[in-house]
């Protein structure tokens, strides 16, 4: 590989972050289970998060309104206050949730910036403001040399995203947790792409296949990227 820049998925590729929502959603489901089965609630829920993506793109905010969405169709309408404003103080604690870094990311990217081969970029996808504050509140900040947040992760984002870098695709390494949004578009543009799964993945990205590529890798914890780059 002749890598110039390295890109960094943030959310469960940095720092923690599905597990928060899953408790927000079982805290929400047992919020409702006047109304219907926790499963059945989660799977409005998700039904809700998917067909509101084109308007409200990915994050908390989009998140807290599908939420309430959620409720009131599950209520027929029929829901008190207090129970939407519950549900509205589950997704703002999700804004205020602690930084948890996954084991190994510091000394990584502290690894990697001393070697001074390499542009360490930040892509991810999500709203802005959450995003820049996590990073800002993870202490990860100052390794970066680009962030670039996304509102989705197509081709077309990382192909902008590579043209801002001013490189071609193949000197593009992406590393995330998503086979669906860090790996497989990737790929596709000719760039190089490594998976670092997490314990627990948002339906909404996975997949139902194997990815066979001459540039793609499998690791995993983060720190076993290091003997490939260094």
């Amino acid at each position: 590989m002749h890598i110039k820049a390295i890109a960094f998925d943030a959310d469960d590729t940095l720092w923690v972050n599905e597990p928060y929502f899953q408790e927000t959603e079982r805290k929400f489901c047992a919020l409702l289970e006047d109304y219907a089965s926790h499963h059945a609630i989660s799977q409005e829920l998700f039904k809700t998060e998917i067909q509101n993506l084109a308007v409200y793109g990915y994050g908390v905010k989009g998140y807290i309104l599908s939420m309430i969405e959620t409720a009131l169709r599950i209520s027929n309408n029929t829901l008190n206050v207090e129970i939407l404003d519950k549900a509205i103080s589950y997704g703002k604690d999700l804004l205020s949730r602690p930084i948890e870094l996954i084991d190994g990311i510091e000394k990584v990217l502290h690894t990697l910036k001393l070697k001074g081969k390499y542009r360490l970029v930040v892509a991810t996808k999500g709203d802005l403001l959450d995003q820049e504050r996590k990073l800002k509140n993870s202490g990860l900040e100052h390794f970066f040399h680009h962030i670039e947040v996304m509102s989705d992760k197509q081709e077309a984002d990382y192909q902008k995203l590579i043209r801002h870098l001013d490189i071609n695709p193949q000197e593009f390494l992406m590393i995330g947790n998503s086979l669906k949004s860090d790996v497989l578009p990737v790929l596709a543009i000719g760039g190089h792409a490594i998976h670092i799964p997490f314990h627990t993945t948002w339906a909404h990205e996975k997949i139902d296949h194997h990815v066979e590529h001459n540039n793609f890798r499998q690791f995993e914890k983060i720190s076993d990227i290091l003997p490939q780059l260094i």
